[in-house]
């Protein structure tokens, strides 16, 4: 197996993922130091204990997840969850990479690209603050016959139960999506046009504003619409730089 220098990785996803463009809401790219040479990377959404330790089991040099572990404005006392995440990385000298919204937005590789991809959806433009949202229809030219068939196909595709709010009986054709907590990209995503909207969670308002606007709104699950960017980018660039990858996908119900 070859390995990388931690920095050329750092160097393979910054070029990639291009995170200056980003105002996000915690630091992407390296957060935790570990071995200086990289052979094996592990890909998961996020760095929970539990993905640490299935790292530490696959004996990776390096994990990429998604959600990270430092956020803007939160406590920054190394205590509790924290103190016993950071300890296991360091304990065992393991690479921490994350990539929060630049991971959402790659055009081919990225969260709402491999979402659509899953569900058979192509994208013929994009909207909302940092062009994060995707926009389009079925890539073979049809559409669904109303929200419900729609939220029915997204549950067996994502084998999760889904939250539908909105008209029942209207046919479907432009479908707007953004993977995440992105319910508040839905006026947005009205704006541009769409007859459904697909994201991970619905707050309070949507369901009124679905119903308001005759615009459906269908909550997939945070974890399962995010499950897709992390391995899609990390075995890309395991490719480029001939290193090993491994998927770990721990279950979450949110």
């Amino acid at each position: 197996m070859s390995t990388t220098p931690r920095q050329d990785l750092l160097q393979a996803f910054d070029t990639l993922l291009q995170p200056a463009r980003f105002k996000d809401y915690g630091p992407n790219g390296l957060q935790v130091e570990g071995k200086p040479e990289v052979g094996k990377i592990v890909s998961g959404v996020t760095a929970s204990l539990a993905l640490i330790e299935a790292a530490v089991a696959a004996q990776a040099d390096a994990i990429f997840v998604h959600h990270g572990l430092f956020w803007r404005g939160q406590d920054g006392r190394v205590t509790g969850w924290m103190k016993q995440r950071l300890a296991l990385l360091l304990a065992h000298d393991i690479n921490l990479y994350a990539y929060h919204l630049p991971l959402d937005a790659h055009p081919e590789l990225g969260n709402n690209a491999q979402l659509g991809v899953q569900l058979g959806l192509a994208a013929t433009g994009r909207f909302g603050e940092h062009d994060l949202g995707f926009l389009g229809g079925r890539t073979d030219g049809g559409q669904f016959a109303n929200a419900g068939a729609l939220a029915a196909h997204v549950k067996k595709v994502l084998n999760r139960p889904v939250t539908q709010a909105g008209p029942a009986q209207a046919a479907i054709k432009n479908i707007a999506w953004c993977t995440g907590g992105a319910q508040g990209y839905f006026e947005a995503a009205i704006v541009a046009g769409a007859d459904a909207f697909i994201t991970g969670e619905i707050s309070e308002p949507q369901a009124h504003y679905a119903r308001e606007m005759g615009v459906a709104f269908i909550a997939c699950g945070h974890h399962a619409s995010e499950r897709y960017g992390a391995p899609a980018v990390a075995a890309h660039v395991a490719r480029q730089l001939g290193l090993a990858h491994q998927f770990i996908d721990i279950d979450n119900p949110a």
